[in-house]
Parts: structure tokens; C-alpha cells; sequence
């Protein structure tokens, strides 16, 4: 079964478990958690209110979140947020409440009974995270009952997993926390929120879709606009508008961005000669393929390849 758009996307972006597990309050209480410093560091943290209500505030976005039973957030951009029973609450940081090892524990305030929240973050391994992620909103809030009903069956198993510790239930909880990404960027693509842009949105259209997975899936083919818009089945001129206007780039662009990005996979995680990558990705120049590198990623493969 060749690999969709999204698994392809997702794979590059290379999640690490770097913590997970849960916190459980009872009675009045208000945390503040942190972001991940540096602009060099991407991180993705999703969790899932388990049970009980919560007010959550994120670092730019201006309006409070009700979080209730039942629902999951993701922040794509790894910002600082606040999570609270009373938002007239002075809050505490985090590091003051949640002592000892966080991972694969549950942490509990006040003595806890009202409120339960599992999930985790994770730490992008790709170093073109930015790239793979503009577009996403600082919060995606999945609320609704089909998105529930989607996430409750990996929420359930994670907190039975952190309750009831039992051999191997570290790499449960692991990768139940990855399927947790997955579907909520899943169910994230497919609410239909129209005027959206950038790669994740047009995949949810079945014509870009069909353009996307084609580009995808022979990364090294000489692509023109016109044999993309047959595989649309569109007009030239129809295709190339909408991509744009959907994706954001152009198709030609976005090719270009892919190949880039593939090779900057290869750059890092193997030792393949520069020569040998453009090659195999369509370029018969070196140069050629030098220059696009450069445009797309900042700076020159071989210089890449090296801070790798």
C-alpha cells in the first residue's frame, strides 16, 4: 500500500515521544505551562481533557477555550498556555506542582476527582519543521462529537495505561499518543473550515488531493502543470489557480519544496553524496538542484548536510 500525502508529511516531521502522561485536579486550581525556548526548537503538544472542564488560554490567541470531557487540542507551535478552573485565578507554574519524573505518570493537585487531562508533546527530530508546519493555527480545539467519539477509544486506553502501570505500557502509552496526532491532524483536515491555506487543507480537496499524491508519489518525474491537471481532471489554467489559491504556492513550487524537503531528510539521516540526491529527485545538474536547495531551505546542501 503506497503511503498517502499526510503519512509522507508526517514521517518527515519525525515525532519523539519527549514526554506523556496525565494531571489530575480537585477543587480550585490554575496552571501555567511553558513553550519550548529557542525558535530552533518545534515541538507539537496534544492532549485530551479525560474527564471533568477546564479553561484554557494560549500565548497570542485572544480568546479563552472551554475544554470539556471528551475533547482533544493540539498546539502545533509548542506555545506557553494556561489551564485553569476559574480564570480569575492567580496561576502556579507548573514546575512549583508537577514534581519528580512527569513521564508516563499522572500528577494530581488538590487531591484531584473533578478534572483529568492525558496527552504529551513531542520534539521534532525534522529540522524543517517550520516549513512542514506554517499554516496550522497556534490551537486547534476539536470539540465536536464525531471528534470524540474519533479520539475516546486511545484516550480510555491511555489512562488505563497510566493508572494501571502493567509491562510494556510505556511504549503503549507511545505510540497510543502518536495515533492521538494523527487523527487529531486527521479530523482537523476534515472539519471543512473554508479560506484555508497551505498544504494539510488541500488535501481534504479530492481534486488537489489527486495532484498532491501524484507529485508524491514520483517526487523525480519531469512534472509539467498541464499533466498534473489531467491527473485533477481539470483545465491548465483552472488547476493552476486553484492550487494556488488552495495551497498557497504554486504547483511547480510546491514540487520543488517537496523535493527539497526529501533531500534534506536524506541530508540528514543518511551519507548519500549531494550528486547522488539530485539525481534521484530529477536533476541532471548538480548546480541546478544546488541553487533550489538553497531557496527553499536557507542554505546549501553540502553546508546542510554537515550542521546535521
Amino acid at each position: 500500500m503506497p503511503a498517502d500525502p499526510l503519512s509522507e508529511i508526517l514521517s518527515l516531521l519525525k515525532p519523539r515521544s519527549y514526554m506523556f502522561g496525565g494531571f489530575e485536579c480537585g477543587g480550585d486550581w490554575s496552571v501555567q505551562f511553558s513553550g519550548h525556548p529557542g525558535a530552533d526548537v518545534h515541538a507539537i503538544k496534544c492532549y485530551a481533557i479525560a474527564s471533568g472542564q477546564c479553561w484554557m488560554t494560549v500565548d497570542g490567541v485572544g480568546q479563552p477555550l472551554h475544554l470539556k470531557a471528551g475533547d482533544c487540542f493540539l498546539l502545533p507551535r509548542g506555545r506557553p498556555f494556561l489551564m485553569t478552573s476559574d480564570l480569575a485565578l492567580p496561576p502556579v507554574d507548573y514546575r512549583q506542582v508537577f514534581t519528580g519524573p512527569l513521564n508516563g505518570a499522572v500528577r494530581v493537585i488538590n487531591g484531584g476527582g473533578d478534572f483529568l487531562s492525558v496527552g504529551g508533546f513531542f520534539t521534532l527530530a525534522g529540522s524543517h519543521a517550520a516549513v512542514l508546519l506554517e499554516g496550522l493555527p497556534p490551537v486547534v480545539h476539536l470539540r465536536s462529537e464525531s471528534d470524540r467519539a474519533a479520539l475516546r477509544w486511545a484516550v480510555e486506553r491511555i489512562r488505563q495505561e497510566l493508572r494501571e502501570p502493567r509491562p510494556g505500557g510505556f511504549l503503549v502509552s507511545e505510540h497510543l499518543i502518536h495515533m492521538m496526532l494523527v487523527q487529531a491532524f486527521r479530523l482537523h483536515l476534515a472539519d471543512g473550515e473554508p479560506g484555508r491555506v497551505g498544504w494539510l487543507f488541500a488535501l481534504a480537496d479530492q481534486q488537489m488531493s489527486a495532484a498532491i499524491s501524484a507529485m508524491h508519489e514520483s517526487p523525480s518525474r519531469r512534472w509539467t502543470v498541464q499533466e498534473l491537471a489531467l491527473r485533477a481532471g481539470m483545465s491548465r489554467s483552472g488547476f493552476a489557480a486553484r492550487f494556488k489559491e488552495t495551497v498557497g504556492v504554486s504547483p511547480m513550487d510546491y514540487l520543488t519544496r517537496w523535493r527539497m524537503l526529501l533531500a534534506g531528510d536524506r541530508l540528514e539521516n543518511s551519507r548519500e553524496p549531494v550528486s547522488a540526491i539530485a539525481l534521484s529527485l530529477g536533476y541532471e545538474s548538480e548546480s541546478a538542484f544546488s541553487t533550489a536547495f538553497k531557496r527553499v531551505m536557507g542554505c546549501p546542501p553540502r553546508r546542510y548536510g554537515r550542521a546535521a
